[in-house]
């Protein structure tokens, strides 16, 4: 870690009112449009950040439908998404389908996170930390279908491994020196998979670029809608999960009132741990002084230079108002705590 206390976003951001409007409408802009639309986009993501004072930004996502839907595109392999079974009532699960595999899994194209990041590199400012997010292979495997060549999750995820592998080697050799490895899937299935398996799936997916850059993995339990999907218990996972090959975990926390919070204490003795620390279900906006009371509790348990914070989970489904003020608090109170302590200001 950089410093102790550092903080952090977990991948996505709000999209401008205008871009949700955009990206319905894509066909009435030409390339070029596009291009600015995008550089804008993340240009205010990234400005928002910025002007919070976090220590570690990302490119808010803005590039993508979703944290990983748009990587669909990308795969060779694949029929169209099929129309919604269900168009109405509240906003679930139930209304995302699943693509269709009508062939080998390939990305002969990559996954775009390299031209993402390359424009993050160009429109950050050069004293913040650079993270770019990949979706982890289970997780991406989740809105496909099995077939007779992929007969169940497991087998796709495994066809994905070199897909993503080859997206982090990419990366690194553009020189990401931060980067996420998202798995939230893994976390919320583990009360019915084998956490070990996840373990060596993940492992393997790391491993040509291990000690070569920055790597953590998000675990929560789903936030489409603002809504979870599983039982909310970290117990399963670990202690399976403290043999990740990662530098950081980020868990959900604030959302379940630092439930399980002692947890942290065996992972701090393996790597860093990044808390969420800010509800994003939640529109109450935290205070400094709640966020400064949740640090110490955190304290409590792991040493500051094995602590980092962040939103619970990426910021996506939260109103772009409450994402900027909640980020602005956040960095407040971790930094009064970082100066009670004596560790520098953000």
């Amino acid at each position: 870690m950089s410093h102790p206390l550092r903080t952090t976003v977990i991948g996505s951001y709000p999209f401008p009112s205008w871009l949700e409007f955009a990206s319905g409408h894509l066909e009435a802009f030409g390339e070029d449009d596009r291009a600015e639309m995008l550089d804008d986009a993340v240009a205010i993501a990234v400005k928002d950040q910025v002007d919070a004072g976090l220590d570690v930004v990302t490119d808010g996502e803005q590039t993508r439908l979703d944290f990983n839907l748009s990587f669909y595109g990308f795969l060779d392999g694949l029929a169209p998404e099929p129309p919604s079974r269900r168009r109405f009532g509240p906003p679930g699960h139930d209304q995302r389908g699943k693509h269709e595999v009508v062939g080998e899994l390939a990305a002969p194209h990559g996954l775009g996170t390299v031209v993402d990041f390359r424009r993050l590199k160009r429109l950050a400012p050069s004293h913040v930390g650079l993270r770019a997010s990949v979706p982890g292979p289970y997780t991406l495997s989740g809105r496909l279908r099995p077939n007779k060549q992929y007969p169940d999750r497991w087998a796709l995820a495994q066809a994905l491994v070199p897909i993503v592998r080859k997206e982090l080697e990419h990366l690194v050799a553009e020189g990401c020196q931060d980067i996420c490895v998202d798995e939230p899937s893994m976390s919320c299935y583990a009360h019915r998979e084998d956490p070990r398996r996840f373990v060596a799936m993940f492992n393997d997916t790391v491993a040509p670029v291990r000690g070569r850059t920055r790597l953590s993995t998000h675990l929560c339990f789903g936030n489409y809608k603002g809504r979870a999907v599983a039982p909310r218990s970290y117990a399963s996972l670990f202690p399976a999960f403290l043999d990740a090959h990662v530098d950081e975990l980020h868990l959900e926390m604030a959302s379940r009132e630092f439930a399980e919070l002692e947890i942290i204490a065996s992972i701090a003795e393996r790597m860093d741990v990044a808390v969420g620390i800010i509800d994003v279900k939640n529109y109450y906006v935290e205070t400094p002084d709640d966020v400064a009371a949740r640090v110490r509790r955190c304290l409590e348990h792991a040493p500051p230079e094995r602590l980092a914070f962040a939103p619970d989970c990426g910021l996506s489904q939260t109103a772009r108002w409450a994402a900027k003020q909640k980020l602005n608090n956040m960095v407040a109170g971790v930094r009064e705590v970082r100066e009670s302590l004596r560790l520098g200001a953000t």
